[in-house]
């Protein structure tokens, strides 16, 4: 039987490279793929009617909806819902086999059922209601989500928990993971002489990050630099602390990630304590840990849980210097200890994709041979 896979989700799928993009690149190599997102709007002066725009990109169909400048973040929100319910079923046609339908974000959920899926998927990544300014809706949707959803994954274990407080015991535990090989760089060579250590953050930069934790490590590390890549997003970029030993580098993709992280020394995770973190389980903890990198982190709880006796775990910007300082001498053999191998093994995307198809799909997806990566 036909498979087809359509994907609803909040993040574009040519920003910064997290679950989806890793579930749906290995989930699509077998089926037809649709990778739906919210709102753009075309070119500046773009003043025409709604419409589906498409194109092809790395195998799948890319998909979202033209409108005007709006001067606002537009999402799935119930002003533009009716035009990608009129239109994405017309560009999409109706069901010829198995439709599993992937929800990542619940605003989308009227969308979803329209397309009359054979299964639908609700893959919860985020809480995505504690995040700044989110819709007030988001949490009435969640739940209604949860409720009609014929499968549910949660990204994480304090997400999963949530899930089944609120209703839906058989959700299923699928944390993020990491392509380990992406990683792999020649051995480090010890830090010459005169070379700055180097800390440094890899993600996307909002108010799930402590700014006064940064700060406070860029004035206890002086003789340190400190590289932030990432994009930044829901804050003020006038917000960041400022020091001549911190640096903001932008966006950095996929690919650029492995030669970003070569540089560190020591792999930071200085996130706040907040209702944005109290769920979240950072998919570049295994990532820095592929690329052979110490983690110091602050008390996230899925980090705690999941991650003993390999992160180290610091409160203030006083105990992360004091950790960077005696983490920071470079290893010429860097790389991945055994305890950290056995967990990129254990948490390999191939593995995790095989698994969760097993549970969306009833047949006909070529699924990826997790022979090697299954822990």
């Amino acid at each position: 039987m036909q498979s087809e896979l359509i994907v609803l989700s909040h993040l574009r799928w040519d920003w910064v490279w997290q679950r989806p993009q890793h579930l749906v690149s290995r989930l699509g190599s077998g089926c037809s793929t649709w990778y739906v997102e919210e709102p753009l709007t075309p070119s500046p002066g773009f003043q025409g009617q709604n419409r589906i725009n498409s194109a092809k990109v790395d195998g799948l169909n890319r998909v979202w909806l033209e409108i005007p400048e709006q001067g606002h973040h537009v999402g799935f929100f119930d002003d533009v819902l009716p035009d990608y319910i009129e239109q994405l079923p017309q560009l999409v046609g109706e069901p010829a086999g198995e439709r599993v339908v992937w929800l990542y974000t619940p605003l989308a959920l009227e969308l979803a059922l329209a397309l009359k899926p054979t299964t639908l998927v609700y893959d919860v990544m985020d809480d995505l209601a504690a995040f700044k300014d989110a819709p007030p809706e988001l949490v009435v949707r969640q739940r209604q989500a949860l409720r009609r959803a014929d499968v549910v994954f949660a990204g994480g274990r304090s997400l999963h928990k949530s899930m089944v407080r609120q209703g839906r015991a058989d959700a299923l535990l699928f944390p993020s993971g990491v392509e380990p090989e992406h990683y792999r760089l020649p051995t480090a060579e010890p830090r010459q002489e005169g070379r700055r250590p180097v800390a440094g953050y890899v993600g996307v930069l909002d108010e799930r990050l402590d700014l006064q934790l940064l700060a406070g490590l860029a004035a206890a590390l002086p003789e340190w630099d400190i590289k932030m890549y990432g994009p930044v997003a829901k804050i003020d970029p006038a917000s960041l602390p400022q020091a001549p030993n911190i640096s903001y580098e932008g966006y950095t993709s996929y690919k650029e990630l492995p030669e970003a992280m070569a540089g560190l020394d020591v792999a930071l995770m200085p996130f706040a304590l907040n209702e944005a973190t109290r769920s979240i389980s950072p998919t570049k903890t295994l990532e820095y840990l592929a690329a052979g990198l110490p983690v110091v982190s602050t008390r996230v709880p899925d980090v705690v849980a999941d991650f003993p006796g390999v992160v180290h775990l610091r409160d203030d910007a006083a105990g992360f210097a004091a950790l960077c300082r005696t983490l920071g001498q470079r290893d010429p053999s860097r790389g991945p200890k055994v305890k950290t191998r056995e967990l990129l093994k254990k948490y390999h995307w191939d593995s995790i994709a095989a698994r969760m198809a097993e549970s969306a799909f009833s047949g006909g997806l070529q699924r990826p041979d997790p022979s090697e990566a299954t822990a």
